[in-house]
């Protein structure tokens, strides 16, 4: 058996287990994450990326560790921004705290299958059309810039062609019933406001992987690490978004950090041919960065929450 199935193995192995653990057994019947939960989800699910990390160091050397953690960093970077989405989606359908599990549960699931397809396929296409990676990073650019000026990111599910084309062919109920996404009303299946939750978030993943792929392959081409990176940030993201989401306004600079992370990215794509930026000096760039927005954030935020106690 060669090292790299035995590595994919091992992961698959990992992630079926902890899958049917975490969005199997203790999220099988709905309720509200409180935030213990939500920080031992957090630790479990960090600390196993990391474990994985020794591994690879191990098995398959220090540069790859250093892609992983680099590809996991610049996810987990991502997707927390991407937890602004959600909860303007929760709150825009009025999802309660009870029926978010199961969305974000089948969200992952559909997160998983997409960025399988979009990672083999984004490899594939530069492999193929090395110019490719010239469009990859001026996308991470453009995206970056327009992160850090375009103002507060604004949703319409109404605009969302998934959405509206679920309403024209879908009868669509106006409240929701348990937990469920569809049900049966006068013989007729109806899908519920969960329904619509769950395309929403499933629509905004799909948009928020055409940045975080390309940002990933720009620190390795191996299907293992971005894929495996990729599937760590994401199993953790749903106790992240219960970790975060009543703190999310202390984290003002924290997009602007993340955009600077996307330009950075990009410029290291769109110069591969000219000069090849050390892994090291990215992740030290990467780590610098979301440290200095996080404490920045931080600080601001605990001003700004004195001063309303003040008044």
């Amino acid at each position: 058996m060669s090292l790299q199935t035995m590595m994919w193995l091992g992961f698959g192995a990992i992630i079926l287990v902890m899958f049917v653990i975490d969005l199997g057994v203790f999220s099988r019947k709905s309720h509200e994450i409180r935030f213990r939960e939500a920080l031992t989800w957090t630790i479990v699910w960090v600390s196993l990326a990391l474990a994985f990390n020794v591994w690879i160091y191990f098995e398959m050397g220090s540069t790859k560790a250093l892609e992983f953690f680099t590809g996991y960093l610049i996810e987990q970077s991502l997707s927390v921004d991407n937890l602004f989405v959600f909860i303007m989606i929760f709150s825009y359908f009025h999802i309660t705290k009870v029926h978010q599990p199961k969305i974000l549960k089948w969200g992952i699931i559909g997160a998983l299958i997409m960025r399988a397809i979009f990672i083999m396929t984004g490899i594939e296409l530069i492999e193929r059309f090395h110019w490719i990676i010239y469009l990859f990073g001026g996308i991470l650019v453009v995206t970056g810039f327009k992160m850090a000026f375009g103002g507060d990111e604004k949703i319409d599910p109404e605009k969302n062609f998934l959405i509206r084309l679920v309403r024209k062919f879908v009868p669509v109920t106006k409240r929701v019933r348990d937990d469920r996404f569809f049900i049966n009303k006068g013989g007729i299946r109806a899908a519920t406001p969960l329904f619509l939750t769950l395309v929403m978030i499933e629509s905004s993943d799909l948009i928020f992987a055409v940045d975080s792929i390309p940002a990933v392959l720009a620190v390795s081409h191996d299907p293992f690490i971005v894929y495996t990176s990729n599937v760590f940030a994401i199993m953790g993201l749903r106790s992240l978004y219960y970790l975060l989401s009543n703190v999310m306004e202390m984290f003002v600079y924290l997009k602007l950090g993340v955009s600077i992370i996307l330009v950075y990215v990009g410029a290291k794509m769109l110069l591969v041919d000219v000069y090849q930026i050390p892994i090291i000096f990215s992740l030290g760039t990467i780590v610098g960065v979301l440290a200095i927005s996080i404490l920045i954030s931080v600080t601001i935020g605990n001003r700004r929450a004195k001063a309303a106690h003040r008044a």
